[in-house]
């Protein structure tokens, strides 16, 4: 039995696109199961035999009226588990989300997502756990730094592409502020104006070190860290459970433990 793979975009209007063309080939050629076909956001070194592969461009058309029956047909808890994992950074996620888009709409189950014993459910389930816990992680950890001429910046090293998810977190709570946050992972950026929408800007080319800081940001950086220093209880110091609290990999670009070495938490 021939098998077609859809190469699309890693993104979500490219995944999207990718499930619009898939029951779109399915349709056309008369392919009896979703099984015969599957995305990927990468061609495989490779190919398998009796596969046929389809590059596949994005269009936001398409991805939106993906997006539309989605939220009509799965409801929002559901669409939100899928765009968490199509956020995720894992290579299958999309066939994953396209075989649990499919299998929701083929039963009519609009908690699709807990058919745990489904292998794509399960795949998906683990990529939108994943994704939400690091945007969890963020928005707590997540510093800023205020520039010379007022704007406020933040850089991050996210696994997962979950800025235009945290833009929205931020834009609500500080919605008179300027404020800039950087993926260097991503090389990305998300741009807010006071009470203005917020962008995502990509491709830009960014010098950490041409940023200048405001007079009073090193005094308070250095007021935080005597406060973080001094709150701290020697005694109850438990490096094992700061670890599962707040990993390292959130520490380089936060406040209280630049130009620390070991980088230990206070309790």
């Amino acid at each position: 039995m021939e098998e077609y793979v859809l190469v699309c975009e890693d993104s979500m209007e490219g995944i999207l696109t990718g499930v619009y063309e898939a029951y779109q080939l399915k349709k056309d050629m008369g392919i009896a199961s979703h099984d015969s076909i599957h995305l990927a956001v990468s061609e495989p070194d490779v190919h398998r035999l009796f596969t046929t592969y389809r590059k596949i461009d994005a269009d936001r058309e398409k991805a939106e009226k993906v997006t539309n029956t989605m939220i009509r047909q799965l409801g929002s808890e559901t669409w939100y588990r899928l765009t968490m994992a199509m956020a995720s950074c894992f290579e299958d996620k999309a066939d994953a989300v396209y075989h649990t888009i499919a299998l929701g709409l083929r039963t009519h189950d609009r908690r699709i997502t807990d058919r745990l014993q489904e292998n794509c459910v399960q795949n998906v389930f683990q990529y939108a756990r994943a994704s939400d816990n690091e945007l969890c992680h963020l928005k707590q950890f997540l510093r800023f730094s205020e520039l010379q001429n007022g704007i406020l910046f933040a850089k991050m090293d996210a696994k997962h592409h979950v800025l235009p998810f945290l833009m929205p977190h931020f834009a609500e709570r500080l919605p008179a502020e300027n404020f800039v946050i950087y993926d260097e992972n991503q090389q990305i950026y998300g741009l807010h104006a006071s009470f203005q929408k917020w962008y995502i800007l990509q491709g830009a080319d960014f010098d950490e070190e041409r940023l200048v800081y405001s007079e009073t940001e090193e005094m308070y950086q250095k007021l935080f860290k005597r406060f973080c220093d001094s709150i701290a209880i020697e005694v109850r110091i438990n490096p094992g459970l700061q670890m599962n609290m707040l990993p390292l990999r959130f520490r380089p670009n936060m406040t209280e433990f630049q130009d620390q070495a070991g980088a230990t938490l206070h309790k």
